[in-house]
């Protein structure tokens, strides 16, 4: 993996942490959540589950949640996608020690009785 990349995958860790650490602080503040209500709702509205058991009912909240799914779903995917190719990038550089890429992965050849 190199730098560009490790880099890449903290911001967008770090993204995630601010965008679902926002979250909860408005939806304490402005809509009057709980604590672990507004960190359920943020989780679950950008997990894209939407159960619909809370809501935001002021309108700044409302307008809040169509801008924080649009923007928040788009970095969680980004996050995911990171996730993915990191776990890839490694696992490939694992196998490719335990077995380098110049030998054969075919089984060798059988001789033939005469």
């Amino acid at each position: 993996m190199n730098a560009i990349d490790r880099h890449i995958y903290r911001y967008l860790t770090m993204l995630v942490v601010i965008v679902l650490a926002g979250g909860t602080f408005f939806y304490h503040f402005v809509e009057k959540f709980t604590w672990i209500n507004a960190w359920y709702f943020c989780v679950v509205t950008l997990s894209t589950v939407g159960y619909g058991d809370i809501v935001p009912t002021t309108p700044i909240g409302k307008l809040f949640t169509s801008f924080y799914i649009i923007i928040g779903v788009g970095i969680i995917t980004a996050f995911f996608s990171a996730t993915v190719r990191r776990r890839g990038t490694i696992l490939r550089d694992r196998i490719s020690r335990i077995i380098p890429e110049n030998e054969s992965t075919s089984p060798a050849p059988s001789k033939k009785a005469k």
